[in-house]
């Protein structure tokens, strides 16, 4: 069963409103707490199921934004000291977990050569040999993750131990700590592990191109955006650090079958990521932190732009806090009364056009029709109850992902494009109920998304691709 992008399948009038009053970077630095720790910030989330087939899902989250590829020497890393989750719901009942993909990783030990002036021993020399900075950058680039599952039969290690693909820093670094491997596709598809042997599917994790694409600079100047041709894209050039699944769908529906080609309730999932601290942390005069207490979440991130067009500053870092469950009895009223909406009537926006946004202010419940998939991808095909609404990423395995039912990355009218621009459409369906086409102006990414998994492109290198400026 076919399915397109809502600006794509849905009526939209013959005017243009360029305009975005709230900050559009997915969730990129969207909350105060969170923006003070880029390790633990989910900055996008996609999920879709295989075309035609449906046998596949999968789920890309991405954490850490705007990372600057020539960083270093610290480069950036998933961090040690945070839980990373995948939480996948199921059915119209409600939003628990039936399955919780919990990723953990570890950092290699840094390796310790001679220091001047000191006497080295053989071993010492050996590991130095002239190349004492490389042998330090290897230790430190080196980084495991482990996955656990979690079901409501117990939990069990799917993965153990695998490698993190290191940062794309230079040919030179690339040469002598890789035997002279390019850092190219192949090289990246080396680190795809199978999750239990295969029979879970198949994981990736590492850096990556940050797929998002967005006019930030005309964003942040009181949505001073520019028209398609003069916008820019606020995150090119930059990074991101990627957790990619490729999971059999079989392992997801309710009796262990396919799920078919027709799209219903038994068969549709809710998709969301998040990242959590442990409660207590000391810091000590080495530099090195100890953890106790229980897991406090931090971030999370299901639909994009909710956080950033929908939710209050006041309740940003409550909502990274909370789980989708909860969001009708403590966010419910920005859902149904935009506070975008009364910011764009005051700067003139809708009288510009000669629109009254009267319609567009209160009792937006066809905001949460959308996010419920209600007669999406066909009339009739969902019935999700008030009760079980939350900021989740719906995906009915029984039916092509087109956002918003999943969020895909192939699909595109281009290969540098995902299936939908996701800001245009949310854009557009919270502004003007799709009945106005918003735009940044950004519509495409600054690299070729793959075809294959796991589709987000490779990593900006650091000795060429920075945004350092040559010098005159």
């Amino acid at each position: 069963m076919k399915q397109h992008s809502l600006i794509a399948g849905l009526a939209l009038a013959g005017l243009s409103l360029t305009f975005a009053p709230v900050a559009l970077a997915s969730s990129h630095r969207e909350a105060p707490a969170i923006s003070n720790d880029p390790a633990a910030d989910n900055t996008d989330l996609y999920a879709w199921v295989k075309s035609g087939t449906h046998d596949k899902l999968y789920i890309i989250a991405n954490y850490i934004p705007m990372e600057e590829p020539a960083g270093g020497p610290n480069f950036h890393y998933f961090s040690d000291e945070v839980l990373y989750e995948i939480h996948i719901a199921r059915g119209a009942d409600s939003l628990a977990d039936v399955v919780t993909y919990q990723i953990r990783f570890k950092r290699g030990d840094v390796k310790t050569v001679p220091v001047g002036g000191s006497k080295a021993t053989p071993e010492e020399n050996a590991i130095g040999s002239g190349k004492e900075f490389f042998v330090q950058l290897a230790g430190s680039m080196s980084q495991t993750y482990s996955i656990r599952k979690i079901t409501a039969t117990g939990s069990e290690d799917i993965v153990k131990d695998a490698k993190v693909v290191p940062p794309r820093i230079g040919p030179t670094t690339q040469a002598i700590l890789y035997d002279k491997k390019p850092y190219d596709d192949a090289f990246a598809a080396t680190f795809i592990t199978d999750m239990k042997g295969g029979a879970e599917g198949r994981v990736f994790c590492g850096p990556r191109d940050d797929g998002f694409y967005v006019d930030l600079g005309g964003a942040f100047d009181l949505a001073n955006l520019r028209p398609k041709g003069k916008a820019q894209d606020g995150v090119a050039g930059y990074n991101t650090h990627s957790i990619a699944l490729e999971i059999p769908t079989t392992l997801l529906t309710v009796d262990g079958k396919s799920p078919g080609e027709v799209p219903g309730n038994a068969t549709t999932l809710g998709i969301w990521a998040s990242a959590s601290r442990q409660k207590v942390t000391i810091r000590r005069f080495n530099g090195k932190t100890t953890n106790y207490g229980p897991w406090v979440q931090v971030s999370r991130l299901g639909l994009p732009l909710v956080n950033e067009a929908l939710i209050g500053l006041q309740d940003k870092d409550k909502w990274n806090a909370t789980t989708p469950a909860t969001d009708v009895a403590y966010f419910g009223a920005y859902f149904l009364n935009p506070v975008i909406v009364r910011d764009a009537e005051a700067v003139g926006i809708y009288k510009a056009l000669g629109v009254d946004p009267t319609e567009f202010k209160f009792d937006r419940l066809d905001i949460v029709d959308i996010i419920n998939l209600t007669n999406i991808p066909a009339a009739g095909a969902h019935s999700i109850p008030l009760t079980a609404t939350g900021d989740v990423l719906r995906v009915d395995m029984a039916a092509d992902s087109g956002f918003p039912n999943g969020r895909a990355i192939p699909g595109g009218a281009k290969a540098n494009q995902e299936q939908a621009d996701v800001t245009n459409v949310i854009l557009s369906l919270v502004l003007a109920k799709l009945k106005l086409e918003v735009s940044d102006g950004v519509d495409y990414n600054d690299k070729d998304f793959l075809a294959q998994f796991p589709f987000l492109a490779l990593p900006w290198e650091g000795y060429g691709e920075g945004h350092g400026k040559p010098t005159p």
